[in-house]
């Protein structure tokens, strides 16, 4: 009785699944995704709750990034409910390949329900005094002040005038790091990281790829990166890669927890 309690918490919300994140196109579940998706769930509830933690950042392979040398392409915050009983995911995610994006939270189970490329999850629990600050952060007003609607799936990791979804959560996490009132704006996230030593990673786009991407793709643009690196295809965005390599860099008590199906 408990795993099938456990299994319909992961369901909610799979009836009236947007694919947030993912093209706006034709996407019914079958039997075996639904089932890899709601396995992958239970493994990472149960990871989640052999931690300890209250709080964690959770990543997911949505899309294959191999050719730019990266494996998860995806990541928000793992969330105790507040009746201490499950988890949602508290995220940024795109809307439907548009130009802009939303702020969801949504059980396990739906996190991995969209067209995954892979299924497997990478999670990083933060040390005891990182967990606490990023949980009074995730809690108050400071993830909608945070939120750029503008969306831009390979936005400048130093510019405020698009946002990816890794970097609204990095930005989150630059707030919790600072310590309570030091940062209030984008602004003053992306300066805090510089101080810090983040460093996004660069992918090497060419400019056909760039034409291409910004002609066709509402939710691909570049006009905000520097001139110069952008001219040499050398284009600076925030990954899953370079926020858990930054954080835990930052956060020698974090720990990770790979989880992956057959």
């Amino acid at each position: 009785m408990k795993m099938r309690t456990l299994l319909l918490g992961l369901c909610l919300g799979v009836a009236q699944l947007a694919h947030a994140g993912q093209p706006c196109t034709e996407f019914t579940p079958t039997p075996d995704t639904v089932r890899k998706a709601l396995t992958l769930a239970k493994q990472a509830h149960d990871g989640l709750e052999e931690s300890g933690a209250e709080v964690a950042l959770i990543a997911r392979v949505g899309q294959d990034l191999s050719k730019y040398g990266l494996r998860y392409s995806h990541f928000g915050f793992a969330v105790r409910d507040p009746d201490g009983k499950g988890w949602s995911i508290f995220h940024q995610l795109n809307q439907c390949s548009s130009a802009e994006s939303g702020l969801y939270r949504e059980g396990l189970g739906n996190f991995f329900l969209d067209d995954m490329f892979a299924y497997e999850t990478l999670i990083v629990v933060p040390g005891t005094e990182r967990r606490r600050r990023l949980a009074a952060v995730l809690a108050g007003e400071l993830p909608a002040r945070m939120h750029g609607l503008p969306y831009n799936m390979v936005a400048y990791a130093f510019s405020t005038r698009y946002q990816n979804s890794n970097q609204w959560a990095l930005e989150l996490i630059a707030a919790a790091s600072a310590g309570e009132g030091q940062i209030a704006s984008r602004q003053q996230a992306q300066a805090w990281l510089r101080s810090a030593g983040y460093r996004p990673n660069t992918l090497h786009i060419d400019a056909m790829t760039r034409l291409g991407g910004r002609m066709f793709k509402a939710n691909i643009a570049f006009d905000d990166h520097p001139f110069d690196r952008r001219m040499a295809g050398q284009i600076d965005t925030v990954t899953v890669d370079s926020v858990f390599r930054f954080v835990e860099s930052k956060d020698p008590e974090s720990r990770r927890i790979r989880l992956a199906l057959p």
